[in-house]
């Protein structure tokens, strides 16, 4: 698009008019207004061409993971959604790509009534950058730091799908056409669990979004609390929800699950007295969640099958510089 400038870029694709924020995009800052009782809970997450996400994928999915991954961790920490800023840098102005990444990014923006107050935008490497904002009552928010030993541990939603997709682009690995569309779904679309993280509210004890595989993820609620868990492999391979995995082996399907990445679902600890509360928090929000594990005082992560057994297969979170 010849003659598109920076400023009519942002006019055309990202410039919406304020409803809930007193102010929108257009100033040197954004402004924002928390209610009376609230503190604001910030989350910042970068998508980078090539290491988060592949140049083939669709740019509507591609807006939607953009906020959906910054939501996610709105959710972890109990948090309602208020407004976000974008950085965006691109290689050139294309109408139909910018078209659908606006179109997938406020879809999701709506509804979840978060809105667009400012960003930037310049041109270089295909980027994406989010700061999410959102709102949380004083004293109220999900931390990392608060597992107790006996604490249950719960996952939400749906584990693994997102490695599977990714070993079939990166060619290692076969499925059915329609085992692949749900896998790739769950890799380019995932479900930001906001409004189960606002139910566990008052119920949960510690929370984290996973985003780079639940071993990975729970083991910083371990070391925050100064806990170990004890948790079923098997249950956890049992979450994914690909047609066909069960016909997958036993180590690729607990592989996946426990150590796949880019699930965004929520792994939390409640007391056992708290399952009834846990299970209608779910079912408040439409949200599937299953308990998986315990809390233990000795710190460490030890797995065990089905049967109780050790599980010696070993599970490293994904490391952008491992």
């Amino acid at each position: 698009m010849s003659g598109t400038g920076e400023f009519d870029l942002i006019a055309r694709y990202f410039t919406r008019p304020a409803r809930r924020s007193p102010l929108g995009v257009g100033d040197d800052c954004a402004l924002l207004a928390p209610a009376a009782g609230m503190q604001l809970a910030v989350s910042t997450d970068m998508l980078v061409e090539g290491r988060h996400f592949l140049p083939t994928v669709d740019p509507a999915r591609l807006g939607h993971k953009a906020l959906a991954v910054n939501l996610s961790d709105l959710a972890a920490c109990g948090a309602r959604p208020l407004a976000f800023t974008l950085a965006l840098s691109l290689p050139a102005v294309d109408a139909a790509w910018l078209e659908g990444f606006s179109r997938g990014l406020f879809a999701l923006a709506d509804a979840h009534g978060c809105e667009l107050v400012g960003g930037d935008t310049t041109r270089g490497p295909l980027n994406l950058c989010i700061t999410v904002f959102g709102e949380v009552p004083a004293g109220a928010a999900l931390l990392r730091s608060g597992a107790h030993a006996g604490d249950d541990v719960w996952v939400s939603g749906t584990l693994g799908d997102a490695r599977l997709a990714l070993e079939v682009f990166r060619g290692t690995l076969a499925l059915p056409a329609e085992s692949f569309a749900l896998a790739r779904g769950r890799m380019e679309q995932p479900t930001p669990r906001v409004a189960l993280g606002m139910a566990l509210r008052g119920i949960a004890t510690a929370a984290v979004d996973i985003s780079d595989g639940l071993a990975g993820d729970l083991g910083h609620i371990l070391k925050a609390s100064g806990v170990g868990a004890r948790l079923d492999a098997d249950a956890a391979a049992k979450l994914l929800a690909t047609v066909d995995s069960a016909g997958l082996d036993v180590d690729l399907r607990r592989a996946c699950a426990l150590a796949g990445g880019d699930d965004y679902e929520l792994a939390f600890t409640a007391p056992p007295a708290a399952r009834a509360a846990v299970e209608q928090a779910g079912r408040a929000s439409a949200t599937p969640v299953a308990r998986i594990g315990a809390i233990e005082a000795e710190a460490g992560l030890r797995l065990v099958d089905a049967q109780g057994a050790a599980v010696t297969q070993r599970f490293a979170s994904f490391d952008h510089f491992a």
